[in-house]
């Protein structure tokens, strides 16, 4: 007896929709910044089956819908996207969930004349902000997180006591230095009363102790500053059961400059940009629930 073609899971939805929102409500406007992926799960397979479109919200109202949402403010990557779950879940009875996802970059204000200016503002490259929505039915898996997030220490690290066998050249260090591009994202404890949540404070303290995090112990790995700095999180934030690195290990090697007779007193660097190690880890309360559909989409760990 031969086996049937079905129908597996399946979404669709429209991609990276950037939104730029200004609030004008007084002289010294506020800029957000978006760039957001909606895609909606539910009854969809009479349109892959039949090519029946009659329960297919089209991709372009979707990204009709975040321009409109976006007139009445952001207020945080988070909210927003709360927001759209909502509507899409609650205004088609054949949307059962979906899946939003934003990135959101900062802007900081220009400083003219020793003060900042009230609409002027310049790009800030030093990381980009990400939250994730994941809903079926009732149930909501909210991450929040950051990515490109490039931090170094130039001591107090080392990288010793590792197997050797025939290929190993690598020499072992007691100093040297330790760069890395922060991905990392944390999930919210399912169930969670998000309308209480203050996500711009929170995504602002998480940060801060994140960079804390990585300067405070002297590390003998990238993999144990990865568990410090998540631990500090979760130490700090009871409502978040989990959260998520990956972190690759950004090489510095010291350059030989005896040929040129000179010394190298731990001072001069090639930067090497691959290939390079890749440390991904989640580090999570012991007692937290598993949460499998928050994550299912995300490359890697993050």
């Amino acid at each position: 007896m031969s086996s049937r073609i079905v129908l597996g899971q399946n979404q669709y939805g429209k991609a990276e929709v950037r939104v730029v929102k200004i609030t004008r409500d007084t002289e010294r406007h506020e800029i957000d910044d978006l760039n957001v992926t909606s895609q909606l799960r539910g009854d969809f397979a009479a349109a892959h089956l039949d090519g029946d479109n009659s329960h297919v919200v089209a991709t372009d109202t979707q990204k009709n819908t975040i321009y409109a949402f976006a007139r009445e403010g952001i207020g945080s990557p988070e909210a927003f996207l709360l927001r759209l779950g909502e509507h899409f879940t609650s205004s088609f009875d054949w949307v059962t969930g979906g899946r939003w996802e934003a990135e959101s970059y900062r802007w900081d204000r220009i400083q003219a004349h020793g003060a900042p200016h009230d609409h002027s503002f310049v790009r800030n490259g030093q990381e980009v902000r990400t939250a994730v929505l994941v809903r079926d039915g009732a149930e909501r898996h909210l991450l929040s997180g950051l990515k490109d997030l490039t931090v170094l220490k130039s001591t107090q690290s080392g990288f010793t006591g590792y197997p050797k066998d025939r290929y190993t050249t690598l020499p072992e260090t007691t100093d040297r230095i330790l760069a890395t591009e922060v991905s990392a994202r944390w999930r919210y404890r399912t169930g969670t009363d998000f309308g209480s949540v203050d996500f711009n404070q929170g995504y602002e303290d998480i940060k801060a102790l994140l960079l804390e995090g990585f300067t405070e112990k002297y590390s003998h790995a990238l993999q144990q500053t990865l568990f410090d700095m998540g631990a500090k999180v979760l130490d700090a934030h009871p409502g978040i059961d989990e959260i998520r690195f990956s972190m690759p290990n950004k090489h510095h090697f010291l350059v030989d400059l005896s040929p040129f007779g000179l010394d190298n007193p731990n001072e001069v660097f090639f930067a090497a940009d691959r290939p390079y190690g890749l440390i991904e880890a989640a580090v999570q309360r012991d007692d937290a629930a598993p949460a499998d559909a928050a994550w299912a989409g995300i490359a890697g760990f993050c």
